[in-house]
C-alpha cells in the first residue's frame, strides 16, 4: 500500500505540472496581452494546477511514508 501511494503521489505530482504547463503554453504565457478575460480564467486555472502539482503530490508521499501499515 506504501508503494501503491507514493507511486501515485508522484503521477499526481506530474500531471498536475504538465496541466498548468499545457495550459500556461496554450495561452501564450502572456500577461496582461490583451482584453480578452477567459485568457486570465485559464491562466488562474494554469496557476492552480502548478500550485496542486507541489503540493498534492508531497502530502499523498508524506501520508503515505507515515503509514506504519
Amino acid at each position: 500500500m506504501k508503494r501503491f501511494a507514493f507511486i501515485t503521489g508522484i503521477i499526481a505530482s506530474v500531471l498536475c505540472l504538465t496541466a498548468g504547463i499545457w495550459i500556461l503554453s496554450r495561452t501564450g504565457f502572456s500577461i496582461g496581452g490583451g482584453n480578452d478575460e477567459t485568457i486570465v480564467i485559464w491562466q488562474g486555472m494554469a496557476i492552480y494546477f502548478i500550485a496542486k502539482a507541489f503540493f498534492v503530490g508531497p502530502m499523498l508521499i508524506v501520508t503515505a511514508m507515515k503509514n506504519t501499515d
